[in-house]
């Protein structure tokens, strides 16, 4: 495959992780991460998993405490909402509080308003850390798609009464998405940070591979859940019959989904994509689909900004809240259809996508450079 040949296209290895902020001393921060979330099976989970490795190297110490595979039967295990794969645990208070010891944190972040993140509020409060909140997934509104009601007011109840306790005893709170900044005000948060995102590094260090001259893959990445609405990429497909559209990742509607494109022999489904075959997927697409109902920031389709490859997201999307990363970004109106919307990317002339896209990746190389800076800055800044 071939290198993109514009002049201001990034040359594969250009980026250098290695690049830090003088102005910021966080050298004697040790952070706990609190996470009822396992590492890389959702959001939440990628997004520290991402963070840690390219954060720790400015901090004396990083740790995450989070479930681990286990047998047996927790005294409380509920399903996630939006993942009923996971579950919320009992922490297994003696491990982590050997690790605790020894990391000996001068500051906690909690991650999710599980048993997890209050366990790291307790350990905190007990050892005398400073501690935070990381706001990130409006679990309240996945209740409501994937809950009947009784429970739904019952889960709702409960996950609103943890982030009360969470954010009135956090010296501040973190979003990445500027339109969860009501909500958290309004359970009591001091005050708020809009965070950036981070990227795996190797969406970054892999040569870069130059789109299609023309428009014959489009692909979908994320999980097959219902506020995805990737029934909808099945409809679009039926209306562009010579566009394969692949669909990579599972998740509970995966069979209904196959079922309904039984009949489009341009729909392929590659299930679950580790980080190197989700690149390699981005690299062989023109494009991204994410037409969600719901995505408080969309990871993946700041991932295809990173291969160059432009992403066409519903504007509910919090990642349209970053302004440089708008030339690589395409809305999907709400007065329109996503094949109407994508109707009008494939008529694009083929060099103003590519010349978007990779203004854009030069866009997610800082932004995500950026955002590490952001989170030494404040975990200094707060840190005890």
């Amino acid at each position: 495959m071939q290198k993109p040949q514009e002049e201001d296209s990034p040359e594969p290895n250009d980026y250098d992780e290695s690049v830090s902020n003088p102005e910021i001393d966080a050298s004697k921060v040790r952070v706990a991460f609190f996470s009822d979330s396992m590492p890389e099976r959702n959001g939440a989970g990628a997004y520290y998993y991402d963070l840690a490795g390219q954060l720790e190297p400015h901090l004396e110490k990083l740790e995450i405490f989070q479930p681990l595979p286990r047998k047996g039967q927790d005294f409380l295990s509920l399903p996630m909402p939006g993942d009923p794969s996971q579950r919320l645990v009992t922490p297994n208070v003696f491990r982590v509080r050997r690790g605790y010891k020894k990391l000996n944190p001068t500051i906690v972040v909690a991650i999710t308003p599980g048993p997890f993140g209050l366990l790291g509020l307790y350990l905190a409060k007990r050892s005398g850390a400073q501690f935070i909140t990381a706001f990130h997934t409006d679990f309240e509104h996945l209740a409501r798609i994937y809950w009947k009601p009784f429970s739904r007011w019952f889960a709702n109840g409960v996950l609103r009464t943890i982030n009360k306790i969470l954010c009135k005893r956090s010296a501040t709170v973190l979003i990445n998405n500027s339109k969860l900044q009501s909500d958290v005000e309004e359970l009591g948060a001091p005050s708020i940070e809009v965070m950036g995102t981070p990227l795996e590094p190797a969406f970054l260090n892999t040569p870069m591979v130059a789109a299609p001259p023309v428009v014959t893959r489009i692909c979908f990445a994320g999980r097959l859940a219902p506020e995805k609405n990737v029934h909808l990429v099945i409809e679009a497909a039926a209306h562009f019959p010579d566009i394969e559209f692949v669909i990579g990742g599972d998740g509970p509607l995966r069979s209904k989904l196959e079922a309904s494109a039984e009949k489009l022999s341009n729909v392929s489904f590659r299930g679950w994509l580790k980080r190197e075959e989700l690149i390699e997927l981005l690299d062989n697409s023109s494009f991204l689909l994410l037409p969600s109902i719901l995505e408080t920031f969309g990871t993946v389709a700041f991932e295809a900004l990173a291969r160059g490859r432009p992403a066409l997201v519903s504007a509910n999307a919090g990642i349209h809240d970053w302004p440089s990363l708008k030339d690589g970004l395409f809305v999907i109106s709400p007065d329109e259809t996503l094949t109407e919307a994508i109707q009008k990317l494939i008529k694009l002339p083929a060099d103003t996508l590519q010349k978007k896209a990779f203004t854009a990746r030069k866009a997610a190389e800082q932004l995500n450079r950026d955002t590490i800076f952001q989170w030494a800055e404040v975990l200094a800044r707060y840190t005890k």
